[in-house]
């Protein structure tokens, strides 16, 4: 809890924020009640990177929040010192160390002690964009780009969205998206950027005369092509996430042996997954992607588990993580997280620890057991939101197998 001291120099940066043009909801609301929104920038390797930041009061506390389209990615604690705040990212293991000096925050976004991000953010202004009118092309739908990818991936996938002139896209893999992009047309193309914390990412987008796409990606360049356009067959189809992995022929039962966030060894043989259909999660709470999985982890378990379904994510941290998980730990608080969750060794690991498993290079990757204790499907990869379609039918494809798999008995079918 902040000291009084503190709080009212919270209350004091607020109405600094006030008087450089913030918008309110109305006098009659308490200055510490009210959301304050922020244009933001982070610059990462010499490019910068706008998105939307917001700062509001919970209890007395200052809390930060990036956003992933409509999720909100809140700090887990805050220090404020005068004019000085630091917002914690526990779920991210970051930091976000900010000061306020004449109606602007600068500082810096600290991913562990290597990696920074130069950090500035203005008060959110309305703004009217003359670029958004008849004259806009539109690129409202799915594409297809040419993939540069150690994953073997031929193609991938564009997905765009626009309403009222505001965009919203990204660009999905078989591992997951890059986030919910925003943005807008302006002066011959759209520009488009991501960060939630994780992810930054800008992306400029030219529409084409030939009705192709040149995208940038923090500064690489991109071709794509409507889906439905007869030169799209060209580039390749998006991997299958349900077939890029596979499983070995005559594999046994899985097995695994780990421990857990207290230091208990949790295995397979345990009562409690006898005759349980299990999803194994490979994670690790480093990756953007598996924060995009673990609220549909949350939810399935919360829905199947009565019918007899049982989750353990087998988490694959760095080194110092699995000495002191405290990222982990946040990240199963954040998400709220019921089921198991093992500590099962580094990333570079993975392979080795899944014997069973072929071309297991995506993080997340869910391993679907019957009740017999084998692999019965597998799916790469976890996308977000913004993926839209492709959201929804990972959700649909992954719940449709555990009730196949809950609806069998000893591992064969009704």
């Amino acid at each position: 809890m902040l000291t009084r001291v503190r709080r009212l120099a919270v209350l004091t940066l607020v109405s600094s924020a006030l008087s450089a043009g913030v918008a309110t909801a109305g006098p009659s609301r308490a200055t510490s009640d009210l959301p304050r929104r922020w244009d933001a920038t982070v610059v990462v390797n010499g490019v910068e990177i706008p998105f939307p930041f917001e700062i509001t009061h919970r209890r007395g506390i200052v809390v930060g929040s990036f956003f992933n389209g409509e999720r909100r990615i809140s700090s887990t604690a805050s220090r404020a010192d005068g004019d000085h705040v630091v917002f914690t990212f526990a779920q991210y293991g970051t930091t976000l160390d900010t000061v306020l000096s004449a109606g602007r925050l600068t500082g810096a976004y600290r991913r562990g002690p290597k990696i920074v991000y130069p950090f500035s953010a203005i008060p959110a202004a309305n703004v009217t964009h003359a670029d958004s009118g008849a004259d806009v092309p539109p690129i409202e739908g799915t594409w297809i780009i040419k993939a540069r990818s150690p994953k073997g991936e031929a193609a991938w996938r564009f997905i765009a969205r626009e309403d009222r002139g505001r965009v919203s896209a990204t660009i999905l893999r078989v591992d997951g998206d890059t986030g919910t992009l925003s943005g807008r047309f302006e002066n011959g193309r759209y520009v488009l950027s991501h960060f939630s914390g994780a992810r930054p990412l800008l992306l400029e987008v030219f529409p084409r005369g030939d009705g192709t796409l040149d995208l940038r990606e923090n500064g690489h360049d991109l071709a794509a092509v409507r889906e439905s356009d007869p030169r799209a067959a060209a580039i390749g189809i998006p991997s299958d996430p349900e077939r890029h992995t596979t499983v070995r022929e005559g594999s046994e039962r899985f097995e695994f042996s780990f421990p857990d966030l207290s230091g208990r060894i949790v295995s397979n043989t345990d009562r409690r997954f006898a005759g349980k259909v299990l999803l194994v999660s490979i994670s690790g709470s480093w990756c953007p992607n598996c924060h995009d999985e673990a609220p549909f982890l949350a939810a399935l378990y919360r829905r199947y588990r009565d019918r007899g379904l049982e989750i353990v994510t087998l988490s694959f941290e760095e080194k110092e993580q699995l000495a002191n998980p405290e990222r982990l730990r946040a990240f199963v608080q954040t998400y709220g997280l019921q089921h198991t969750v093992l500590l099962a060794g580094e990333p570079d690991q993975v392979a080795a620890t899944v014997p069973q498993a072929v071309n297991l290079d995506a993080f997340p990757t869910s391993l679907i057991l019957g009740r017999d204790g084998r692999i019965r499907a597998v799916h790469a990869g976890f996308p977000s939101p913004g993926s839209g379609v492709f959201y929804r039918k990972a959700e649909d494809d992954v719940s449709r197998e555990i009730e196949r798999l809950l609806d069998e008995r000893h591992g064969e079918a009704k």
